[in-house]
């Protein structure tokens, strides 16, 4: 008798429950009525399902107001399990904890050498993860996954491509690597589609279906997010934007090619052009303050980045037509300065009706962009069923 068979009313109402529980996993917290909408069942659907899911502590429901009437917010249970989320930059590590509610329980950030090898920093990450959950008295066998960003391609198999910017990780699987280390599951994206997903989900890009996040830093990506999704292409190489060809008479390139964007724009290219007036050990964000306090010289290299940024973007609205953009990264904290010129070139260069769509930000979480999104990135591809049979760490060993 309890055998479930296709269009049944028991599996009608399991594929319902999983459909309720995924739209809140990936969104945090919503009300009965965004469940709805968000879902296409009905009000009173939603309500039942609500409650049940309540009853069996899967979610919690706490008062709320939308649109200046009361309602109920409802998210995944605080104890439901525990994400995350390792960040490797350029110059950093950065670790956080969080639960299933998309409440972040902790984190920590150190510097890391920038010529360390793959097997340093996993040492780093792996020791920092164990601190931090000791710290928080979490049970480990509560993790449900780890989302690890790095600052290059990934391939389908998890191999770190070649232009990755951390010497000594080119070829290697920090995936495998790590998930070997944590004994736990590892989902493995690049820096800007982690940024995308952070912003997404706790940042300038909530409520958007369709936007870029833009990064510049010592590369130049984009990450993608069409309806709600981010969008990787099959190799896993989509959002390249640093290599629009900008000048086929410029800088030659890392990747072999001349007058790329990121030749224009990314830090190691800009950052020389202010040495006589700086010094050579300028940075990004001294260069940013010292705009922000009218440095002629650091506003002009600013407002150009920002225009050749613009070249880029308008090419994104011209193929994809995002409703959003976000600037992410250090440039971010230029606000206008870098803001008002990409969107003059967006207005020049893209299509009429794309450019008039489009919407410029500055990123909201700074440098907390990939972290979040790497607590993000499990959130979204974590299963459903486990949610509701029990815990969701049933099957992951959790031997930290």
């Amino acid at each position: 008798m309890g055998v479930e068979t296709p269009g049944s009313q028991s599996s009608l109402h399991r594929a319902n429950l999983e459909r309720v529980v995924r739209a809140v996993r990936r969104s945090g917290a919503l009300t009965q009525a965004e469940i709805a909408r968000t879902t296409g069942l009905s009000a009173a659907t939603v309500s039942n399902i609500v409650r049940e899911l309540k009853d069996n502590g899967t979610v919690e429901v706490t008062p709320t107001s939308s649109g200046g009437r009361r309602a109920r917010s409802v998210s995944l249970s605080g104890d439901a399990g525990i994400v995350v989320g390792v960040d490797f930059g350029h110059t950093h590590l950065r670790v956080a904890i969080g639960n299933l509610a998309h409440r972040v329980l902790a984190e920590e950030a150190e510097p890391l050498d920038v010529d360390a090898s793959a097997t340093q920093g996993l040492e780093r990450a792996e020791h920092l993860v164990k601190t931090l959950i000791a710290a928080t008295g979490i049970e480990p066998g509560k993790i449900v996954g780890v989302g690890l960003g790095v600052p290059g391609p990934i391939d389908e198999s998890g191999v770190l491509g070649s232009t990755a910017i951390l010497p000594g990780w080119a070829g290697t699987n920090p995936r495998d690597e790590l998930a070997t280390r944590l004994d736990v599951p590892v989902h493995v994206d690049n820096d800007a589609n982690l940024g995308a997903l952070g912003e997404l989900v706790w940042g300038a890009g909530r409520g958007a279906a369709d936007l870029a996040y833009i990064k510049v830093a010592s590369g130049v990506g984009a990450g993608l997010v069409i309806n709600g999704q981010i969008y990787r292409g099959p190799g896993g190489t989509a959002g390249e934007i640093g290599h629009i060809t900008l000048d086929e008479s410029g800088p030659v390139c890392r990747c072999g090619n001349r007058g790329c964007l990121e030749t224009f724009t990314a830090h190691r290219y800009v950052l020389p052009l202010l040495h006589s007036a700086h010094g050579p050990d300028l940075t990004a964000p001294r260069m940013v303050r010292l705009a922000r306090d009218g440095d002629a010289g650091c506003r002009r290299v600013i407002a150009d980045v920002g225009r050749h940024i613009g070249s880029g973007v308008a090419s994104l609205c011209n193929l994809l037509n995002p409703s959003r953009v976000v600037l992410g990264g250090d440039l971010a904290e230029a606000g206008e300065l870098v803001l008002a010129p990409i969107r003059e070139s967006v207005g020049r260069y893209a299509i009429p009706s794309a450019a008039r769509q489009l919407e410029v930000v500055p990123g909201a979480l700074g440098g907390r962009a990939e972290v979040l999104g790497a607590l993000a990135l499990v959130l979204s591809e974590m299963g459903d069923s486990s949610l509701l049979d029990g815990s969701p760490a049933a099957d992951a060993p959790g031997h930290l």
